[in-house]
């Protein structure tokens, strides 16, 4: 008897169709966007240097942490999404595609302690050897002195968090989260979305958040809210794999999207225009409208954020030149600093504290503020070639071992 003909694989599941492939060349503009947020976000805290005039937050609402996030979102879409697609299709089990986002997701948590004990040994060296009590009570460290039992409790569990060293605990949480978001993203990804966006409303204006402790508050980053831009940039990153675009471009929305940009540069530059809008903003508020619509409130991701940081994503998305200029050889820094994210990012926090510490005990040293940032970004970037080296000598490495007799 004959044999039947084999079926297409692309038939054997919708699921499947497109995200298992063979690798194709990574997309230059993710590591390149990812280098230039983390280098932002070093800038940016390290606060009173020049160099912070020139970072993303000055040109509307958002800053490098939503950029950071949605990229980190894509990059996770990418990565993670055919180890899911293969369980949707039946040929492997749930687990393998989980595991690798769950152990990266462990590999943050490790991270975060590591640099939070960091932190809190700088500032509290610091306060001894300059004499100055007041970096014991900076940036919530008040609390492992006042409240040590509380604090060495709330520090593994992620609610005792630093000032500044509070962005890696939100992406930790939506890491656990992200195989279930890719489910349900390759399933239904208008339905997920949906949802998220629900959440976000919902728990913005119910102020919903996990809770801090010690203390009273929340998270300084709410992962309840922050999670519809991390879905976004998963939902980006699935199409993205099928060579497809999430939001297709037009001409229309390319316009509406530029427009509300400069309108968003304006509201934040332009004195008259900011104080109407935000009296405008502030009447809304007063007549109900939620916080999260009505504010430009960070832990919330407050509608203005959001929708600035999605502008400016789609906008740049929509522009062939962005591509060519992110692949450009001088662009080769960003990208090699964007593929080490953990090494430049966790780095990028530690040099931006002790930045902190010398622009505070030396204010006099007017230098200090335009050459730290730019040390520190140096510093970043030969890490990441010290790592890149490395990791290229690996494979060099196993290659020369000989095979056992």
């Amino acid at each position: 008897m004959a044999r039947s003909p084999a079926r297409p694989k692309a038939q054997l599941s919708p699921a499947r169709q497109g995200l298992i492939a063979p690798s194709r060349p990574r997309d230059p503009r993710i590591d390149a966007f990812r280098g230039l947020a983390l280098m932002m976000i070093l800038i940016d805290h390290m606060p009173g240097n020049p160099w912070e005039e020139i970072t993303v937050r000055n040109i509307g609402f958002s800053d490098a942490a939503e950029a950071f996030f949605i990229m980190s979102g894509i990059a996770a879409g990418i990565a993670y999404s055919p180890g899911i697609a293969r369980w949707l299709a039946g040929e492997s089990r749930l687990w393998d595609g989980m595991a690798p986002m769950w152990r990266r997701s462990w590999t943050l948590y490790v991270v975060q302690i590591v640099l939070s004990v960091i932190a809190i040994g700088l500032f509290s060296w610091s306060a001894g050897v300059f004499y100055r009590s007041a970096f014991r009570e900076m940036h919530n460290l008040a609390a492992i002195y006042d409240n040590t039992g509380g604090a060495l409790i709330g520090l593994p569990i992620l609610g005792y968090q630093i000032g500044y060293v509070n962005i890696l605990p939100s992406y930790i949480v939506l890491l656990i989260a992200a195989p279930f978001l890719l489910i349900a993203g390759v399933r239904a990804p208008w339905l997920t979305l949906a949802g998220s966006v629900a959440l976000w409303f919902v728990a913005g204006a119910m102020r919903w958040n996990i809770p801090i402790y010690p203390g009273n508050g929340g998270w300084f980053l709410n992962p309840l809210t922050w999670q519809l831009i991390f879905t976004i940039g998963l939902l980006i990153g699935i199409r993205h794999r099928r060579d497809e675009r999430l939001v297709p471009y037009s001409k229309t929305l390319f316009a509406l999207t530029l427009g509300f940009l400069i309108f968003a540069f304006a509201w934040r530059h332009v004195p008259e225009l900011g104080a109407i809008m935000n009296h405008k903003m502030a009447q809304l508020g007063g007549l109900g409208a939620p916080g999260n619509i009505v504010s430009h409130n960070k832990t919330m991701l407050a509608l203005p954020r959001l929708l600035h940081i999605l502008a400016l994503a789609y906008v740049l998305s929509c522009l062939p030149f962005v591509t060519r200029i992110c692949a450009h050889r001088y662009a080769a820094p960003l990208r090699l600093m964007g593929g080490h994210g953990l090494l430049v990012f966790g780095l990028g926090t530690i040099l931006a504290l002790v930045g902190q510490i010398l622009m505070i005990v030396e204010p006099r040293v007017t230098w200090l503020p335009w050459v730290l940032p730019v040390i520190g970004v140096l510093i970043c970037y030969i890490a990441a070639r010290v790592a890149d080296s490395a990791r290229s000598a690996k494979p060099a490495a196993k290659a020369k071992v000989p095979a056992p007799q």
